[in-house]
């Protein structure tokens, strides 16, 4: 049964368990200040969708509904197949790590595919703000208000994603040396809490950016 690694004595830690508690603590506070700054980007989508809510919603309705969609499913299916790797850790069954490991991540790259095609229908419409926008009207403006935080945020996004496909394809090469274990499981844990924070922040962009106004 896989072990903990043992500290060597430059470790500033005193133990391996506040070892593991401090990378937990340290992924959740790595995590709160990304908190901070989507739930800014939130606060402002907010606020400009109610003062310049027709305009708002006349750039939501030019979103593609079927692919984001389609990208809700195929993230949260990837994150509750993640949960499986994470649990398999737990029991010590590293070959179903990697098995759920790669599956998330190749749901994590569908995403990234399908936003691509996204994106590349949405230059193709020129709705990327600029000169050649192509809505017009009294609301163009804030239409293209709208598209300025709609790239932003789905980068944003996506360079998240790009992030953690990297940290579960590195699980996956740590569990099939046989590591994991149930007396060491932390850094399938700490993947776990990072691909986590990426759905829930998919799952608020989601309806700010394809559902709000649409109606």
């Amino acid at each position: 049964m896989p072990d903990s690694p043992v500290l060597d004595h430059h470790s500033p830690y005193e133990t391996p368990l506040h070892r593991d508690e401090s990378a937990i603590a340290g992924m959740w506070l790595f995590l709160a200040s990304e908190a901070l700054l989507f739930g800014g980007l939130f606060l402002v989508c907010l606020i400009y969708s109610h003062t310049r809510s027709a305009g708002w919603a006349e750039g939501v309705r030019h979103t593609n509904l079927v692919i984001g969609g389609v990208n809700t499913m195929i993230l949260i299916t990837s994150g509750a197949v993640y949960t499986m790797a994470v649990e398999a850790g737990k029991r010590g069954d590293n070959r179903r790590v990697v098995r759920a490991g790669l599956g998330a991540a190749a749901l994590g790259v569908a995403f990234l595919v399908l936003k691509g095609v996204e994106w590349a229908l949405e230059f193709r419409e020129h709705l990327f703000p600029g000169p050649d926008f192509a809505l017009h009207g009294p609301d163009a403006g804030a239409a293209e208000l709208f598209y300025s935080f709609y790239f932003l945020a789905t980068f944003l996004h996506g360079m998240h994603m790009v992030v953690g496909i990297g940290l579960i394809l590195w699980i996956c090469r740590k569990a099939r040396h046989g590591i994991f274990g149930p007396a060491w499981n932390t850094p399938v844990d700490i993947v776990g809490l990072y691909w986590s924070f990426v759905d829930l922040v998919w799952m608020l962009l989601f309806p700010l950016l394809y559902l709000l106004g649409r109606a």
